[in-house]
């Protein structure tokens, strides 16, 4: 754990999977967007990177997939969605949503 001081900044991004899940945090933000990927994306994705980056069989993939990464998913990830005030889906190629979230920054820092 560290911590990265930031200066002030008309936008700053957060981003991390279980970023809503810290009320606290949560407070401080001003617009709070969820980018929701679909099941079968994500597990495709992990299985890709893991295989790849990290040398792991499919077989400990999907164990691990099982055991921990899909609970945990649905104990925290999923219900800290209720947080967002912004839910993009098809995974962030949601070109309305999009457009709407660009304008709505665009008009926070004034342009």
């Amino acid at each position: 754990d560290k911590i990265i001081r930031v200066e002030p900044q008309k936008v700053i991004v957060v981003e991390g999977i279980l970023i809503f899940e810290n009320q606290d945090l949560c407070d401080l933000m001003d617009i709070k967007v969820f980018v929701d990927t679909d099941a079968d994306t994500r597990i495709l994705r992990r299985a890709m990177r893991d295989m790849k980056e990290r040398a792991r069989s499919i077989e400990s993939i999907t164990q691990q997939y099982l055991t921990t990464v899909k609970p945990m998913h649905e104990k925290y990830v999923e219900p800290s969605k209720k947080n967002a005030d912004i839910i993009v889906l098809e995974g962030g190629h949601n070109q309305v949503a999009l457009d709407l979230l660009i304008h709505k920054i665009a008009d926070f820092i004034g342009e």
